[in-house]
């Protein structure tokens, strides 16, 4: 036998198991990572201590200006994030949600990730040095080239990489620095072939880049929207997809002649 509720003791009733679901979905985790711009780092220069490339074999440049590798920090594969983090983080320019899965391997444990992401940096310094060598025409000569980048996974500073070793044993191949004495920024993957390659983050990255007085942003050509989002102003955006490409437009940069690409 059931008893007739009035109207507003079943809506009552009828929103409990609302109420619940919402305030278990708060505090509930969620597959997600948070993501903020992070550090980043002049490869030509010092990063804790030590030279970033160390180049034996041939004779190196002294270089002037920056070449900064630009990072996002996440949160870690085993932090909780609930929907309160989420929501925050959604109206925010500095903050970025996104699927954990695409920013760790799933089904790994926080050591697994952290030795996989040491093994991509290591793979991503060799594609950047054979790359620069390749350029350059060296590959067949007895030179020797060390990276070393602390606290840093990850594949995406090959670029950068591969720029700082043509800027230390080339620069622009005319005497000059590639970059022309600014401070200039990106990001990138690259193969041994040279081709520049999507990362992800990149609207962070460009923040970082800014914070940390960059004035030029190299980036993959196919995020140019992405860098686009949510640009600082001063930041100019040069699109590239090859060694090669980013090159040209470096010594183009410089010397004011040339094309220049824009995203």
């Amino acid at each position: 036998m059931f008893s007739r509720l009035t109207r507003p003791r079943a809506v009552a009733v009828c929103a409990l198991p609302v109420v619940a679901l919402l305030a278990t979905a708060a505090f509930a985790p969620l597959p997600f990572s948070l993501t903020q711009p992070g550090l980043t780092a002049d490869v030509l220069g010092e990063n804790k201590g030590d030279p970033v490339i160390t180049i034996s074999g041939a004779p190196t440049r002294d270089t002037s200006g920056q070449l900064r590798m630009t990072t996002i920090e996440a949160t870690s594969p085993d932090t909780d994030v609930t929907l309160g983090d989420v929501v925050d983080a959604w109206f925010r320019t500095d903050k970025a949600v996104m699927p954990r899965d695409s920013v760790y391997p799933s089904g790994r444990s926080t050591q697994e990730i952290e030795k996989y992401n040491t093994e991509q940096m290591k793979e991503s310094q060799d594609a950047a040095t054979e790359a620069a060598l390749n350029y350059l025409d060296l590959t067949d000569k007895d030179i020797k080239v060390t990276l070393k980048l602390a606290d840093v996974g990850g594949p995406s500073a090959g670029l950068l990489f591969s720029l700082g070793i043509v800027d230390k044993l080339n620069g622009d191949g005319d005497g000059g620095d590639l970059t022309g004495g600014r401070t200039i920024a990106g990001t990138g993957t690259i193969d041994a072939a040279g081709k520049v390659g999507a990362v992800g983050g990149v609207s962070l990255k460009t923040q970082a880049a800014k914070r940390d007085g960059a004035t030029v942003f190299l980036v993959p050509e196919a995020e140019c929207s992405d860098a686009e989002a949510e640009l600082p102003k001063g930041l100019r955006l040069i699109p590239v997809t090859t060694l090669k490409g980013a090159v040209s437009a470096l010594e183009a940069l410089e010397s004011g002649k040339g094309s220049i690409p824009s995203c």
